[in-house]
């Protein structure tokens, strides 16, 4: 859980954010991201010890509001949990369709920082998406559904597998097609249906 963060150090991570995932964090120094902040480098290392620190911060800062959004989606869909599990796929592909989305921040920083496994971001990205299977597998079983830990599982691996395919081809229609699978495997272990 993200501690609370002073102005400054806030306003460090909200440059960060803003420069790490439109550009990718490799290609942006912390001299950008202190000057984007309006600070000097030394302020940004008062508040954090290295890039890694920041690095591990700014997807500490999208955590919360992601798993967030994806639960509002999924509880504002009408219907039963195979239409809200899908809802949240059809507003995700609805998000992709904006010129400054560029694929889910966790996915392309774990790719970056793939022959780092112990990077403090890593850690970071891999508690966020525990945290959404964990949190799907939870609406599963409260829905009358089949081995919802499993099922949560393999719908968290459409998403990503959608995500990924994404920042090869920039087509929402991927997001959409992983959306009617996710769909289509919640309602094979509905016990209604059984």
């Amino acid at each position: 859980m993200p501690q609370e963060l002073s102005p400054t150090r806030k306003r460090i991570v909200d440059a960060a954010t803003k420069l790490f995932y439109a550009e990718g964090i490799g290609r942006v120094s912390v001299d950008a991201v202190a000057e984007k902040a309006g600070l000097t480098k030394r302020t940004l290392y008062y508040h954090f010890k290295s890039k890694d620190d920041l690095i591990a911060a700014y997807l500490d800062g999208r955590d919360q509001p992601n798993l967030k959004q994806m639960a509002g989606w999924f509880d504002a869909a009408e219907g039963g949990p195979d239409r809200k599990v899908e809802a949240i796929f059809t507003n995700l592909a609805r998000v992709a369709r904006h010129p400054k989305w560029k694929g889910c921040g966790f996915l392309r920083t774990a790719a970056e920082l793939a022959a780092m496994p112990g990077h403090p971001a890593m850690k970071v990205g891999s508690r966020h998406k525990a945290n959404f299977e964990k949190w799907l597998a939870g609406e599963m079983s409260g829905r009358s559904i089949l081995e919802p830990q499993t099922l949560a599982r393999e719908i968290v691996l459409l998403m990503d597998g959608a995500f990924s395919i994404m920042l090869i081809h920039r087509n929402p229609d991927y997001i959409e097609a992983a959306g009617h699978a996710a769909a289509m495997l919640v309602r094979a272990r509905s016990q209604d249906s059984a």
